[in-house]
């Protein structure tokens, strides 16, 4: 059995694609040093949260995904090192999952690490990523609740820090409880890494930390734009979501644009700034092992003016279609022009021609019920 088992919990938004991005390729150095990913990819770990949160949709996303916490336990039971599970979803369980999860995991010393943010960031990072899963819900009316279902990762529930660590502080030892807040404004990204490997024991040469990505983040017409074009779209399962939606649409057309930031309304900036106090009083009263200054949690006093999206114009939504448009086009044609690779046989639709066929299809079903 694993000696230690570092549960990373997310939350989401906080960096935690960055550091999975830097870990997962150094999976054999990490290994020859004494810490385990286990599992048998990546996804496992996604897949692994799903099971815990009791989550039935583990089984659309392939006929090996139920087995994958079966798959990632079995393989901590027989490492006698220390062991690393990082996925933002599990910041969502229950605290009887929480629990749960940590029972099985014994004998080994269980940590619960989180990688903080402060609120109002955090809150419109999460606002965008939705849209990137599809979502139509515009900011005004996001984030209303705290859903009680641990399948909702895109709620409060998983982004207020106190909510997350009432439920998962319980499950182990206050000072195995690691809360890593983000550097000063201006600070290198390799300073996550350095505080997460530094949790870890880790020296943080071990990995590559030029692999490490932030997601970048679309601007407020941008933004608009995709929340709109969701709503054309068919249904798409989670990995085409990935695919077509974030990385193809979003991050590879839209946030290219450099639009301009954004803010949600006054009541949602209020209500960010005091999740963001209480949270910090927690830290504060509790024996978490706090790394860095708990007060960059704190949604600053003074916010530069930014707009909303509700002020977007449909000129500037039509302006940012029309532009992504050519940008489509231009796509379609370098990858007509290309050469194909089987010569002899008959042409097979690109992806990006099926994509084609989609948005032109959204865009008849608009223009039939304007």
């Amino acid at each position: 059995m694993s000696r230690r088992v570092f549960v990373h919990i997310g939350l989401p938004k906080t960096g935690t694609s960055y550091l999975q991005a830097i870990l997962w390729p150094a999976r054999e150095q990490l290994r020859s040093v004494g810490l385990l990913l286990p599992g048998a990819r990546k996804a496992d770990h996604l897949f692994a949260s799903m099971v815990v949160r009791d989550d039935p949709g583990v089984r659309r996303r392939g006929p090996d995904a139920p087995a994958a916490w079966d798959r990632v336990s079995a393989d901590v039971a027989a490492w006698g090192g220390d062991a690393l599970v990082s996925h933002e979803f599990f910041c969502a369980a229950t605290a009887e999952q929480a629990r749960r999860m940590v029972d099985q995991l014994a004998p080994a010393e269980v940590h619960v690490v989180v990688t903080a943010r402060e609120p109002l960031g955090l809150f419109t990072s999460s606002w965008q990523e939705s849209l990137k899963n599809k979502s139509t819900t515009p900011l005004r009316d996001y984030g209303q609740s705290v859903s009680e279902d641990p399948r909702d990762v895109w709620d409060w529930r998983a982004l207020d820090l106190g909510l997350v660590l009432e439920r998962w502080a319980p499950a182990v030892p206050a000072e195995r409880v690691h809360v890593i807040c983000p550097g000063p404004p201006g600070s290198p990204r390799e300073l996550l890494w350095e505080r997460f490997a530094a949790v870890l024991g880790l020296d943080p040469a071990v990995c590559d930390a030029t692999r490490g990505f932030a997601n970048a983040s679309m601007g407020v017409v941008e933004a608009e734009t995709l929340r709109r074009i969701n709503a054309a779209l068919p249904a798409y399962s989670g990995h085409a979501r990935g695919a077509w939606i974030r990385s193809f649409l979003a991050d590879e057309r839209l946030v290219p644009r450099q639009g301009e930031p954004f803010w949600p309304a006054d009541d949602q900036v209020a209500d960010c700034r005091e999740r963001g106090r209480r949270a910090v009083e927690m830290l504060r009263a509790s024996a978490y092992d706090v790394v860095g200054d708990p007060d960059l949690l704190l949604v600053p006093d003074d916010l530069p003016p930014r707009r909303h999206p509700d002020d977007v114009t449909d000129a500037e939504v039509a302006a940012c279609a029309v532009d992504l448009v050519a940008t489509l086009m231009g796509d379609l044609r370098e990858r007509a022009e290309k050469p194909r690779n089987n010569a002899s046989g008959p042409p097979r639709p690109s992806p990006m021609s099926r994509l084609g066929r989609v948005l032109r299809r959204a865009a008849m079903r608009q223009h039939g019920a304007s």
